[in-house]
């Protein structure tokens, strides 16, 4: 998850939340399972962090390059994910960069896909990430974001990460249709994980998701996807858009 406030080499907050997440293998693979059949050809991953989504994109063998803002996020995942048989692009991308378009010529329409996880609500101009990723993409590719949920739901966890916003199901399709992607899926994911945003970020003004609280959770996890399923995703602590370019 990248956060643009202040420094783009320093992150504790975030760097200890993505440590803290890192151990919830089952909520990870989950994540990744509802999003990977939307995966298509070469990929791109925005705000990789320390991998916890990346390692399954590369077991599952894609045609993957991991990206994040900050430099110390790239120099770990470079050294992580490149010591196997096959080495692993790595590239450093702010997406509201003022030169966008001449500083990432190179990697301009070339994924498939381009996803991001946690990302965009870090960025105060929304619309211009979302712009500056279609750009990314080849004709027909698929943008795929996750983003928190519910402006209502916003407290402490939110500011100590630096979401500048929470989205609901309206403000996240215009986000997409204003920037020309026809959205192809608009759903909701984690219906459980409200419960534990509400008590331990808005009730009880938490600095941040503890690593026993996340553990606690991924033990939990095959009881959560049960309720989503159940529930038919119509609600949920995240958003997940999938956008065709």
């Amino acid at each position: 998850m990248n956060n643009l406030i202040g420094n783009k080499n320093t992150d504790p907050i975030g760097s200890e939340t993505l440590d803290n997440i890192s151990d919830a293998t089952a909520f990870n693979k989950w994540m990744y399972s509802v999003i990977s059949p939307y995966l298509k050809g070469k990929i791109l991953e925005i705000g990789s962090g320390i991998g916890n989504i990346s390692d399954f994109l590369l077991k599952d063998k894609h045609d993957v390059t991991l990206s994040d803002l900050r430099s110390e996020y790239c120099d770990y995942l470079s050294r992580h994910f490149n010591n196997g048989e096959f080495p692993v692009s790595v590239e450093q991308i702010d997406l509201v960069d003022d030169d966008f378009e001449n500083r990432y010529k190179n990697i301009l329409n070339s994924f498939d896909t381009v996803f991001a996880l946690n990302v965009i609500e870090h960025i105060e101009n929304d619309t211009l990430a979302i712009n500056n990723c279609k750009k990314l993409l080849r004709d027909g590719g698929n943008l795929v974001i996750l983003v928190p949920s519910y402006q209502w739901l916003y407290c402490r966890f939110d500011k100590e990460l630096g979401h500048f916003r929470r989205y609901n199901r309206k403000s996240l399709f215009m986000l997409c249709k204003m920037n020309g992607l026809s959205v192809e899926k608009l759903f909701h994911f984690n219906a459980a994980g409200i419960l534990g945003w509400f008590v331990f970020g808005k009730m009880l003004n938490n600095k941040q998701i503890k690593k026993s609280q996340m553990r606690f959770y991924n033990y939990l996890v095959l009881i959560f996807i049960m309720i989503d399923k159940l529930l038919f995703r119509i609600f949920g602590l995240s958003l997940i858009i999938i956008g065709r370019k």
